[in-house]
């Protein structure tokens, strides 16, 4: 028998009661002692672990374990408790769920609208949870065998844009109000660097930095790779604003002093990504944006992204620009990219001309 299959077949029942993380040697030895970290590591950093009965418990927090990503962990974390959910409504083990419940789960799913991209992640994230269960032999078949993937339109996306002077008219609303040196320079990141939201959330202040010149940011990407972000000087005059009022507010000499998150609420925790779902969408109905209820901070990524493309950047830059692996997903974002004006036959005729 596995590690994982042991650990769970000898637990003692009492998990529940186990404290958040502590030394290892706090839960003695043996199983029990390995169920207690790997649970306590799981918790602190996913707490919405903790809704799942104690076996279910410890059973996903093994398997996230093993993920490297931490930008994974949480997605697949929040995929597979809903999925336990489901399965608990209808009285269902999360071992003893077979391929028809996978089927029924992801055409309720596509029925209730949900995108055929969410629904390819949540299949990901059961599948791999399911082959962790399987390699470790807790079931005899992995239920999304087989199970079809809905189909994603490679040229389309649901993500709502800004054109250009809604973005100048977003920049302008983020620069007025009470947290106005925080809002400017949280937009600035999201518009003129296009971070993704989960970047700008998890930076510290001492990831800033420089390099050639330049006023670095450094981030993790897709991937748990590292990568060091040029920042605009727009960008880089905001932070600094923003910084230095808060050193002034903690009465130290300089920003660099400062510690923690780089985007701080106003008692000096991190800031959340929902904190940023609602700012964008206050300050684009006060910018007069029509669609402001449907936008998010990708909205300001996807927006940059594409406005990137359309000033001529190429789309190696473009790529590099997103922190994208495949030029292809950098290809969705350029709208225009049909437009008979910029056919490719025309540069390649001139070029040998």
């Amino acid at each position: 028998m596995s590690v994982p299959a042991a650990i769970i077949s000898a637990m003692a029942g009492d998990l529940e009661r186990l404290p958040a993380p502590v030394s290892a040697a706090a839960y003695g030895t043996g199983p029990a002692a390995v169920a207690g970290e790997v649970l306590g590591r799981a918790r602190a950093e996913l707490p919405a672990l903790g809704g799942l009965v104690e076996r279910e418990q410890l059973l996903v927090s093994a398997w996230l374990t093993g993920l490297r990503s931490a930008r994974t962990r949480r997605a697949y974390a929040a995929d597979v408790v809903a999925w336990l959910s489901w399965l608990a409504r209808r009285e269902t083990g999360v071992l003893a769920a077979g391929r028809v419940h996978v089927d029924l789960w992801t055409a309720i799913q596509l029925d209730a609208g949900s995108a055929a991209s969410s629904v390819r992640r949540r299949l990901s994230a059961l599948s791999s949870f399911y082959r962790y269960c399987a390699a470790h032999d807790l079931i005899g078949r992995v239920p999304t065998e087989g199970v079809a993937r809905p189909m994603v339109d490679p040229d389309y996306t649901a993500t709502v844009g800004l054109d250009r002077d809604q973005a100048r008219a977003l920049v302008a609303a983020a620069d007025t109000g009470a947290q106005a040196l925080r809002t400017a320079a949280v937009v600035r990141l999201l518009l003129h660097n296009a971070l993704r939201v989960d970047e700008a959330c998890a930076a510290d202040v001492a990831d800033l930095g420089e390099d050639s010149g330049h006023r670095v940011l450094r981030v993790v990407r897709k991937g748990a790779r590292k990568a060091k972000i040029p920042l605009t000087p727009a960008t880089v005059a905001a932070l600094d604003a923003y910084l230095a009022d808060r050193a002034e507010r903690a009465e130290v000499g300089d920003w660099r002093q400062l510690s923690g998150p780089l985007l701080a609420t106003a008692t000096g925790g991190r800031l959340r990504q929902g904190h940023l779902w609602e700012l964008v969408r206050r300050l684009a109905r006060t910018a007069g944006v029509g669609a402001w209820e449907q936008l998010s901070p990708h909205s300001l990524r996807h927006s940059a992204i594409t406005f990137a493309l359309d000033a001529g950047a190429s789309l190696r830059d473009v790529q590099d620009y997103a922190g994208h692996k495949d030029p292809r997903t950098t290809r969705r974002y350029d709208h225009s990219r049909d437009s008979l004006d910029r056919h490719a036959a025309y540069t390649v005729a001139a070029y040998l001309a």
